[in-house]
């Protein structure tokens, strides 16, 4: 059985981006209510697995989940895309007349924001989790309340679906990040059949010091799919870089890293893993 640390509860977007990504195994799933809950979950524990956001095709980076992952020293051993839903449910005694208030985490009432608009007698409150909001109100038989959160979650809390795909971008996708102990990544991930890998540096405030490294990883024929830039606490207008990148073979890349290395302040290869491909 594989111990996953998630943010969340159970029915949550991590929940079910956690079963999809490890389809098939038996999971026991660790419920933490903060991302930094999660890594000290997995530090503790020392054979669970930390999965996390990291990106919303909507919403952007989640950049303290960056800054987490960098300073745990976990190893990024695969990634997931998840394809955002949402419903709105309720009990089962209620239906659209008798439902006064919607409750969600605010994220998502924002990606339902014009399917709010048609309800506006209705109460719109913010709460801390999606499935949080199904669960209080299962287990409270909250009459006259619906939950916005994926439809598992209101299967799992008794819940009945009002109406399915209420969010306003069809094209709505969070990438999820898989990380585990330095000294359990060799035996989660196949390094051959990696093509993909999470990177993060520092560099001297020198003219032309990005541009450099992004000449030596075009030299190797690798294609850069992501960079995101940092502040760096304490030193005004110096950034941290976190740069995704997709390769052909293992060799090939660490030869890139080596090339770029001399040219870093500081450099930490995050993972390697295979691309998930929708």
């Amino acid at each position: 059985m594989k111990q996953v640390a998630i943010q969340g509860l159970k029915g949550s977007f991590h929940d079910i981006a956690a079963h999809q990504f490890f389809q098939g195994d038996e999971l026991d799933i660790i419920c933490c209510a903060t991302f930094e809950q999660v890594f000290k979950s997995v530090k503790d524990n020392g054979e669970a697995i930390a999965l996390l956001a990291i990106e919303n095709t909507i919403a952007g980076s989640l950049l303290h989940n960056y800054e987490l992952l960098r300073d745990s020293g976990l190893s990024v051993v695969g990634e997931h895309k998840l394809h955002i839903e949402h419903c709105i449910c309720c009990l089962p005694e209620d239906d659209w007349e008798t439902i006064e208030e919607i409750h969600s985490h605010p994220v998502a009432l924002m990606q339902c924001r014009q399917f709010l608009a048609n309800y506006p007698k209705m109460k719109v409150v913010e709460d801390e989790d999606t499935a949080g909001s199904a669960k209080y109100i299962g287990e409270n038989k909250k009459r006259g309340w619906a939950a916005i959160c994926h439809a598992e979650a209101a299967k799992l809390y008794g819940l009945k679906v009002l109406q399915n795909s209420i969010e306003d971008n069809k094209h709505n996708f969070t990438r999820f990040l898989v990380a585990v102990p330095q000294q359990h990544a060799d035996q989660m991930r196949n390094i051959y059949a990696a093509n993909k890998a999470s990177i993060v540096f520092t560099l001297p405030h020198e003219e032309g010091s990005l541009s450099a490294i992004l000449s030596i990883l075009s030299f190797y024929k690798t294609n850069l799919t992501k960079i995101q830039s940092l502040p760096i606490i304490g030193h005004e207008w110096e950034y941290m870089f976190i740069i995704d990148l997709k390769y052909t073979g293992n060799e090939r890349f660490h030869l890139a890293l080596e090339a770029i290395k001399p040219l870093t302040s500081k450099m930490r290869l995050l993972g390697q893993y295979s691309e998930c491909n929708l």
